[in-house]
């Protein structure tokens, strides 16, 4: 039961993620690889400050900031440098590399014995439900904020934004500004991610967002087959069902390390089940044209 358990505290670590890939993704169309360094970003960050006594709570702002920064870039990159956006996150990701490197100074960090997020606030004896219980906080105050963010005037001229550029450019607002904004807000929320599960895993490292993207890309490919099904309109429902999708993926991945596979072969199993999730429904097309 536990291992499920932590599955599921996994899935909520990368609900950030999801967030910031469905933002990224399926907001403005724009494929942001940013991602895999902006996650080691926010784990890094976190790592380096809380061994120097810098409090959780104290490191989740600069977390969020540094975050936001790398997906600024990315974004400035793409609208006034005129760069294709997945070249653009490619760029960004591989200088993040060396500038997470540097801030580590070594490649892996471990923070046994340092207070953690999950340690300061100690509401149940029993380590994984108070671990479930702060991380139900936090990915509940996520989701609630963003969901009303993308209600406002200004969230809603983003959404437009990635929906129809040239309608919203004849409208008046600047549709370069918006993706850059959107970019950073997305780029902030993954590196968030990467501040919940280096605390929930107890180390950084500097290869932990190689195929990050993989993650969050097949939890909102799951959300958004439950949002199809439901035919769900409402934003705040809508990344309630992207949490679900991460969930999901994370029992699903369980369920195959649980079957005894090979560890080396999860990153293989991940890209499939992707791939298999991707392809669902053109597959159900050609067997419904074939029938």
């Amino acid at each position: 039961m536990d291992f499920y358990l932590t599955a599921i505290l996994q899935a909520f670590c990368f609900s950030a993620l999801a967030i910031g890939i469905f933002i990224s993704m399926k907001i403005f169309n724009i494929p942001d690889i940013t991602t895999d360094g902006s996650f080691t970003l926010g784990g890094v960050i976190t790592a380096v400050l809380l061994t120097k006594s810098i409090p959780p709570s104290l490191a989740l702002p600069l977390v969020m900031l540094a975050g936001g920064m790398a997906g600024a870039v990315t974004g400035y990159i793409h609208t006034k440098l005129k760069i294709n956006p997945l070249l653009a996150g490619i760029l960004v990701m591989t200088a993040l590399y060396s500038v997470n490197l540097t801030l580590m100074g070594r490649s892996n960090i471990p923070l046994l014995s340092l207070p953690t997020l999950f340690s300061n606030w100690l509401l149940v004896e029993n380590l994984n439900q108070n671990t479930f219980i702060i991380l139900l906080v936090v990915v509940s105050l996520l989701v609630f904020v963003i969901a009303y963010v993308l209600k406002t005037d200004f969230g809603i001229a983003m959404r437009a934004t990635g929906n129809s550029e040239t309608m919203v450019k004849a409208l008046g607002v600047n549709t370069d500004r918006m993706k850059v904004i959107g970019l950073a807000l997305a780029n902030s929320l993954t590196a968030t991610s990467g501040y919940l599960i280096t605390q929930f895993q107890g180390f950084a490292d500097i290869n932990m967002g190689i195929g990050i993207v993989i993650v969050g890309l097949g939890s909102v490919i799951i959300g958004e087959a439950f949002i199809h099904w439901f035919n769900i309109k409402s934003i705040l429902t809508n990344l309630v069902f992207v949490i679900l999708g991460a969930v999901v993926f994370q029992m699903v991945l369980a369920f195959a390390l649980s079957t005894g596979i090979d560890t080396n072969l999860l990153k293989l199993v991940t890209a499939s089940f992707v791939l298999f999730i991707v392809s669902l429904p053109r597959l159900l097309s050609f067997r419904r044209a074939h029938d």
